[in-house]
């Protein structure tokens, strides 16, 4: 029987490669962004550690968001996001 291949993903925090299942994607789509925990929504997508906290500072403070999706973010948008990271990552 044929072998799957493994999806990998770079994070944008710690720049490391790592399985898809093992980051959470943030999607940008005609200027909203959303936490992708489906890996499925439209638009551009960027991907972080999903259960490390210093990645998420790292992309913050570099503005690897911005650079990864092409688009502009506010920092209320941004804190948003990184606010139902914390959030899901709490849950876990």
């Amino acid at each position: 029987m044929k072998e799957r291949k493994i999806p990998m993903r770079r994070c944008i925090g710690c720049m490391t490669s790592k399985e898809k299942r093992e980051l959470v994607r943030i999607a940008g789509f005609e200027g909203q962004l959303s936490v992708d925990l489906t890996g499925k929504a439209k638009g551009r997508g960027a991907y972080l550690c999903m259960r490390n906290p210093d990645c998420w500072e790292k992309a913050y403070k570099r503005k690897a968001l911005e650079r990864s999706l092409g688009m502009e973010i506010s920092p209320e948008t941004k804190e948003i996001i990184f606010a139902e990271l914390r959030e899901m990552n709490n849950e876990q």
